[in-house]
């Protein structure tokens, strides 16, 4: 998608019609709050384009890069974009992302097959993100060369997604993905990252099978932990998704990515749907749980396709826990278990998109 035609569906063009919704009000505080982060999150790019706080003078060789360097990198580069901040644009920022992509097309080198987690050791969820990432992209360097580079990523990334997805598995794991392309099994975190970029690259005109994301929704489903009747019909009427479809832990962040990716993939009214947004209104997010900033991007935009109380509940949740929890300096911390070791570029990335709900530069998280 070229950018002008993204802008001209953000609604940036003079409106046609009179009449209409009222533009949303970005508090002077979010405001505020999005500056600093993005100008936090600049001043962590090296020289080679890839954003990390590590501070490093070495520069990356091609296919074996930082580890998790690329997955942290597409974040980024969609953490800067959903605010406005697009590859090409005449600004610091615009460069910023410009450089940022084109570390990601020359630095990641797929396998064979379009494998884009083995240079960083990112695995299946920096393959989605990644992929994720380029699908929103397209069209939008300002080098001829860097954008085919992009289209040529992304077609072998989701042919690799694809792919992957056929490997066999049981009946409650199939559908879905995994840590590797040839994983048996499936969990809900990975997955949503893979049906999302499916969806993505379909919006953008990459022939993507009807099957590949109607088998991904299904496996979605499953996850849902809701009590059915001898007919399978539904028998609660709030209830959360779990990490997989046989069990594991139910929370927050596993209950928000659920709701998000159905919603994504056309499901906007279904049960689970219904169910999972009512479940996380009876149970929000703490800033202090684990994946936390995973999580409330999940939510924050899962909550805002859901609409009504539930996108008005979620929104002054989200701004008032980022607003209060940012850093003076202009970022974000994880605070606990694993999510701790990800580090500041990851929950700063993940706050802005997060917080950006509003904006509606990204296609893939517009209604």
């Amino acid at each position: 998608m070229h950018r002008a035609l993204l802008i001209a569906l953000c609604g940036l063009t003079i409106p046609v019609l009179a009449a209409g919704p009222a533009p949303e009000i970005i508090s002077p505080q979010v405001k505020t709050c999005v500056s600093k982060a993005v100008e936090w999150l600049l001043k962590q790019q090296q020289e080679s384009g890839l954003f990390s706080e590590q501070k490093s003078n070495q520069k990356p060789r091609p296919g074996d890069i930082p580890s998790h360097s690329a997955a942290m990198t597409a974040l980024a580069i969609m953490g800067l974009a959903s605010v406005g901040h697009l590859p090409g644009n005449p600004t610091p920022e615009g460069a910023a992302a410009e450089r940022a992509l084109k570390f990601i097309v020359d630095n990641v080198e797929p396998d064979e097959n379009g494998y884009l987690g083995r240079s960083d050791r990112s695995r299946m969820y920096g393959h989605g993100i990644i992929t994720l990432m380029l699908t929103e992209m397209l069209g939008m360097s300002a080098s001829e060369e860097t954008d085919k580079k992009v289209r040529a990523m992304t077609e072998k990334a989701i042919r690799l997604i694809i792919r992957a997805q056929q490997t066999p598995k049981s009946e409650a794991n199939r559908g879905g993905w995994r840590y590797e392309p040839s994983s048996s099994d499936s969990d809900i975190s990975v997955s949503v990252w893979q049906l999302m970029s499916l969806r993505a690259a379909k919006n953008s005109g990459i022939e993507v099978p009807k099957e590949a994301i109607d088998n991904a929704v299904a496996y979605i489903k499953r996850s849902y932990r809701a009590e059915r009747d001898s007919n399978g019909q539904l028998k609660q009427t709030e209830a959360a998704f779990s990490y997989e479809p046989y069990g594991g832990r139910q929370t927050f962040s596993t209950t928000a990515a659920g709701l998000l990716s159905l919603q994504v993939a056309g499901q906007y009214d279904v049960p689970e749907v219904l169910g999972s947004s009512n479940w996380l209104l009876k149970f929000p997010p703490e800033v202090n749980e684990p994946w936390f900033f995973y999580g409330c991007y999940y939510y924050a935009q899962g909550m805002y396709q859901r609409g009504g109380d539930h996108a008005a509940t979620a929104r002054q949740k989200t701004e008032q826990m980022l607003v209060a929890s940012q850093s003076p300096e202009g970022a974000w911390f994880p605070r606990n278990g694993n999510e701790k070791s990800a580090g500041p570029v990851y929950a700063t990335a993940l706050s802005l998109l997060s917080l950006s709900v509003y904006h509606h530069f990204l296609p893939i998280y517009q209604k």
